[in-house]
């Protein structure tokens, strides 16, 4: 696979109805269909879906990649989301659709529902019961070696041939509380390091948007969270997602890392129970020790 006029060559071509303008990808969101795993089914739907649905590509359950949107253009496929403060995830995103049922619930021991009405025995696709923190309680299909296998290429594809691209995500980590897929049984983590190595992206982002604050002996640069009796979320990054870390509780002093804007609200970088992370400074007030 290689990028070939904003196209894969290599890989088959539908194109969508709605397709949009031109747009620098700087992440990869990967969805599941939430449909009918016959091949074909999502990808036809998804190339005419009505009001301004898109994605770039699907990846069949058998391995199989359809590109429907150029990688440079456009597509309706994360809806209302944000990534690390930047909102509307469309104008900055390739998108990728995963066939995959989505989320199912049990009729019986063996068998299986998904949300359209289809019925799955259990163990003849290694269905499983999961709860995850993002998804709640459910049944899942995993997915399958083919399937994963050029999920994994065509991740390589992109990232060997778009240099604007930096990140990979999932619809549920743009739109929390809103989205569920990829499903819990995705390996996401495990492609993330395949594919972008195990420096963390986000890591460096925060680091080259924020500036250090220097700590000394006689000048801590320390803060006492003040949420008037709740804690507040220590989060790996600064952003809204979901990336909390702990909890600390109201009242707690803690010293000031590093320091920074993102999307126009001030956050810090602090350390606490083992952890270094980010909390925002509006919940905060200057220390003073006794």
């Amino acid at each position: 696979m290689r990028i070939e006029n904003h196209r894969l060559s290599g890989v088959a071509f539908l194109q969508a109805k709605n397709i949009g303008r031109e747009i620098v990808p700087e992440i990869v969101i990967l969805h599941d269909t939430a449909s009918r795993i016959t091949k074909g089914s999502a990808a036809t739907y998804l190339a005419s879906a009505p009001n301004g649905v898109s994605v770039h590509f699907v990846v069949e359950i058998d391995g199989t990649v359809v590109q429907q949107v150029p990688t440079n253009r456009r597509a309706g496929h994360a809806g209302k989301s944000s990534f690390h403060g930047r909102t509307g995830c469309n104008d900055f995103s390739i998108g990728i659709e995963i066939v995959n049922p989505g989320h199912m619930t049990r009729l019986s021991d063996t068998q299986c529902a998904t949300w359209y009405g289809e019925t799955f025995a259990t163990n003849l696709f290694g269905i499983r019961e999961v709860e995850a923190p993002q998804h709640g309680r459910g049944l899942w299909m995993p997915y399958p070696e083919a399937q994963m296998t050029a999920v994994l290429d065509l991740l390589r594809a992109l990232f060997d041939g778009i240099p604007t691209l930096r990140d990979i995500t999932t619809h549920w980590y743009v739109s929390p509380g809103r989205k569920v897929d990829t499903n819990p049984l995705f390996p996401l983590e495990h492609v993330r390091a395949r594919i972008l190595g195990r420096d963390d992206p986000a890591d460096a982002e925060a680091e080259a948007f924020s500036e250090a604050v220097k700590l000394t002996a006689r000048d801590p640069r320390m803060v006492v969270v003040d949420t008037s009796g709740d804690s507040l979320n220590l989060r790996r990054w600064p952003s809204f997602n979901p990336n909390v870390l702990s909890r600390i509780p109201d009242g707690t002093p803690v010293p000031v890392l590093r320091r920074g804007t993102f999307d126009g609200r001030e956050w810090l970088q602090v350390a606490y129970g083992g952890h270094e992370g980010w909390i925002v400074a509006a919940y905060t007030a200057h220390f003073l020790p006794a």
